[in-house]
């Protein structure tokens, strides 16, 4: 599938008002128009798309979907076309779904392990449009998307593998240097990072470990790494560089009790000419001050949508 990268996520908050301090003052992400038919949700920006990330009212914290950009409509037509072929089901988003995630169309479909994913193109924008909550440099993001997300599954099958491998036609990268059994792939239009998603095992767990954005330079880790001590906010990792990417990054946890790893490019990205198996997750800093797993992760039980599990029974 000629799949670009992460086009937008959604999330459910049990405080939506407190990211809306939260996401402008300390991540810098501009807040974007809510349309009409969700006037109580939150969209944020960090580029020129209407939004890229959203947050639903909810009565827990939780991913809700993940939205996957195809880089046209004929590329959209194909993924179908496959998506039909493998026996995936899924569902085609009506006008309001559209216009509420500001695309031309959109399905909708789960993977293996019970997330729930879309497949859209051609999102809204207007050029030179951003405006950053707070004194910010940017993001990068335009044709590479919105970052990258880490998910926990309770299981790490084979099934797993197969749809990101030979459905969604993504690359493997590898395992990385964490403990426990983890998969990183990345899409296949992706030829800046190592990955746009990973999956780590976590038994009987489910839930967003951490999501990470690119910013436009390494002053712009720094003010946020200032602003998050100054408010005091729970940390993960502090400031360091990982062996994988060599990029310099931080996380820390947000409102909703999943990381965010702010990332600065400082060298070029080495590619995966063969697949690489770091000694250790970081080559200086990175020292683990809070837990690997957030509040975010729970069981699948709270986590999945109440009407899914009622389905798989």
């Amino acid at each position: 599938m000629d799949i670009i990268g992460i086009g937008y996520m959604g999330f459910e908050t049990a405080d939506i008002e407190a990211w809306r301090e939260y996401g402008p003052q300390v991540m810098g992400f501009g807040i974007g128009r809510s349309p009409q038919s969700d006037p109580d949700s939150l969209y944020f920006r960090i580029d020129d798309r209407r939004h890229r990330f959203a947050f639903h009212p909810g009565k827990i914290d939780r991913i809700a979907y993940i939205g996957w950009e195809a880089v046209g409509r004929m590329a959209f037509e194909d993924a179908l076309k496959k998506f039909t072929a493998a026996g995936v089901e899924f569902t085609r988003g009506d006008a309001e779904l559209c216009e509420k995630r500001g695309v031309r169309e959109l399905i909708r479909f789960r993977d293996p392990v019970g997330y729930q994913h879309e497949l859209f193109y051609a999102q809204k924008w207007t050029p030179r449009s951003f405006q950053p909550g707070r004194p910010h440099g940017g993001f990068l993001a335009d044709e590479r998307g919105a970052g990258h997300v880490v998910l926990i599954t309770p299981e790490y099958t084979p099934e797993l593998e197969h749809f990101l491998l030979e459905v969604m036609g993504f690359h493997w990268y590898g395992a990385g240097a964490g403990k426990g059994r983890t998969g990183f792939f990345r899409s296949k239009l992706n030829t800046h990072t190592s990955h746009d998603i990973a999956y780590g095992h976590g038994p009987g767990r489910m839930g967003v470990q951490h999501v990470g954005i690119v910013v436009n330079s390494i002053r712009d880790v720094g003010e946020t790494y200032d602003i998050v001590r100054k408010r005091e906010l729970p940390m993960m990792m502090t400031l360091g560089q990982h062996c994988q990417d060599p990029h310099v990054s931080f996380y820390h946890f947000n409102p909703s009790g999943f990381a965010f790893e702010t990332i600065a490019e400082i060298e070029p990205w080495q590619g995966d000419p063969y697949e690489l198996n770091p000694e250790v997750l970081s080559v200086w800093g990175h020292e683990m001050v809070g837990p690997i797993l957030g509040p975010s992760v729970r069981t699948p039980e709270e986590v999945l949508d109440p009407e899914y599990l009622v389905s798989k029974r």
